[in-house]
C-alpha cells in the first residue's frame, strides 16, 4: 500500500499532519539516508528514490485532490520540505521546479489545461519543471529572448535556457516566451506554454556543478518547435510575467524551507558531535567557543523556520506574500550557509571529510541564496513592499 493510500491529506489535523512526518521520517531512515553519499558522491541521479516520491504522491503535494493531487496546504508542504531537506535536499529540488509547473497551470489555466496536465503532473507521469532563465537572462526575466511566433493553430519557438532543473531527466516544462518582443513595457509580451519534449526540443548539455548533486541542471534547445495554442497558459498571451511571479511564491517558500532543513541538519549534527568530541578532558559543548557557535545556530534555524511558516500561512490565506516569501528566501538560505559553515567549524577536519555530511550542506547550501530569485532582489522586493504598504 502506498503512502497516499494510508493517509488522508486533505483537512489535516495536527495527528494526521504527524501521521504523514512519521511516514516520511521512516522512509528517509530505511530508503534515502543510506544511499545519500553514494549517489551525491557520484551526481547520479536517483531513479529508484524518484519512483518512490512518485508513489508517495510527493509530485502531486500541492495539486488538488480533484485532479488527483494530495492538496497539501503550504505550510504542510514546507514542513515536509525541511524535512526532507534535513537528509537530502536535492531530493525536494526534483519535485520543487515540478510543483511550479504544476502551481502556474492550477492558478492560472484554463479548465481544459487542468484536466490534460494536472492528474499526469500528479503522478510523475509527466515530470519536469521551469524554463526561464537563459544565457543573458536570469534575474532580470523581461530581457529573455526565447521566441513564440502564432503560426495559425500552433505557436513557433526558437531559443535557448539554461540552468533548468530536471532538464535532462524531466519531459515537461513551463516555458516562458516572448510572444510580442517589441512591446514596451517587455512584461506585457511575455507568455507561458507547457511545452512536452518533441521534435525541435534539444538537451544541449547537463552542467555540472559545485553541490546540489544528482538533480538534472539542463541547457535546452529550440529550433523550429511546434506547440499548439492550446498549450498557452491561461489561453491569453502577455501573462507570463505575471503568471512567473505568482508561481515563483511557493518556490522561494520551498527554497526557504530547504534552507531550515539544511540549518536544522547542520545544527543536529553539531549538537551531537559537540557531545561527543573531548578536548581538553571534557566534551567539546562544554567549550564556550562551541557553545556560542550552538546558541547562534539554533536561535537562527528557529527564526528561519518561523518566517517560513509565516510565509507559508500567508500563501495558504490567498493573500500576497512576495514580501513575506522573500524574507523567509533570504533569511533563511543566508542561515543555510551561516550554520554549515559552523558546522564544518565545529567538525574540525571531519567537517572537511567525506565521510561527513557537513561537506554536502556546505555546498549545497549556497545554491539557496542564488535560485528562485537572487538574495539581492529579494532585498529590493522586501523594501518596496515594506513602502507600498506603509505610505505616508
Amino acid at each position: 500500500m502506498s503512502v497516499a493510500e494510508q493517509i488522508d491529506y486533505q483537512g489535516l489535523s495536527k495527528e494526521e499532519e504527524a501521521q504523514i512526518f512519521d511516514t516520511i521520517d521512516k522512509w528517509l531512515e530505511r530508503e534515502v539516508r543510506p544511499v545519500v553519499k553514494k549517489y551525491d558522491h557520484a551526481d547520479e541521479y536517483p531513479h529508484e528514490i524518484v519512483e518512490q516520491m512518485k508513489e508517495m504522491g510527493l509530485f502531486g503535494a500541492i495539486i488538488d485532490q480533484k485532479y488527483g493531487g494530495l492538496g497539501m496546504s503550504a505550510a504542510t508542504y514546507s514542513k515536509v520540505v525541511m524535512r526532507i531537506t534535513e537528509v537530502w535536499m536535492a531530493l525536494t529540488g526534483i519535485f520543487n521546479s515540478h510543483l511550479i509547473m504544476a502551481t502556474l497551470v492550477q492558478r492560472f489555466g484554463t479548465e481544459d489545461q487542468k484536466q490534460r496536465f494536472l492528474p499526469r503532473f500528479a503522478t510523475g507521469e509527466l515530470r519536469g519543471g521551469l524554463g526561464l532563465t537563459e544565457p543573458n537572462a536570469g534575474t532580470d526575466l523581461q530581457s529573455i529572448r526565447t521566441k513564440a511566433t502564432k503560426d495559425g493553430e500552433n505557436y513557433i519557438i526558437d531559443g535557448s535556457k539554461t540552468w533548468i532543473s530536471n532538464g535532462v531527466e524531466g519531459s515537461c516544462f513551463a516555458l516562458l516566451t516572448k510572444t510580442d518582443p517589441n512591446i514596451d513595457p517587455a512584461h506585457k509580451g511575455m507568455s507561458f506554454f507547457i511545452v512536452e519534449k518533441g521534435e525541435g526540443f534539444t538537451v544541449s548539455k547537463r552542467l555540472e556543478k559545485l553541490g546540489y548533486k544528482s538533480i538534472d541542471s539542463a541547457e535546452l534547445v529550440f529550433q523550429n518547435f511546434k506547440v499548439p495554442s492550446s498549450n498557452l497558459v491561461g489561453q491569453k498571451e502577455g501573462q507570463g510575467f505575471y503568471q512567473a511571479a505568482g508561481g515563483l511564491e511557493i518556490g522561494r517558500i520551498n527554497v526557504a524551507a530547504r534552507g531550515v532543513g539544511i540549518a536544522s541538519a547542520a545544527l543536529k549534527d553539531s549538537t551531537r558531535y559537540a557531545q561527543e568530541r573531548h578536548t581538553f578532558g571534557k566534551p567539546i559543548a562544554q567549550h564556550q567557543a562551541i557553545q556560542l557557535k550552538l546558541g547562534d545556530m539554533a536561535t537562527k534555524t528557529e527564526a528561519a523556520r518561523l518566517l517560513v511558516m509565516q510565509a507559508a500561512e500567508a500563501y495558504d490565506k490567498g493573500e500576497r506574500c512576495d514580501m513575506e516569501a522573500g524574507m523567509a528566501k533570504y533569511y533563511a538560505s543566508e542561515i543555510a550557509v551561516e550554520c554549515s559553515l559552523d558546522a564544518m567549524r565545529i567538525h574540525g577536519g571531519y567537517g572537511y571529510s567525506k565521510e561527513f555530511d557537513i561537506e554536502r550542506y556546505f555546498r549545497d547550501a549556497p545554491l539557496m541564496c542564488i535560485g528562485e530569485g537572487t538574495n539581492e532582489i529579494q532585498r529590493i522586493i522586501i523594501a518596496k513592499q515594506l513602502v507600498a504598504r506603509n505610505p505616508i
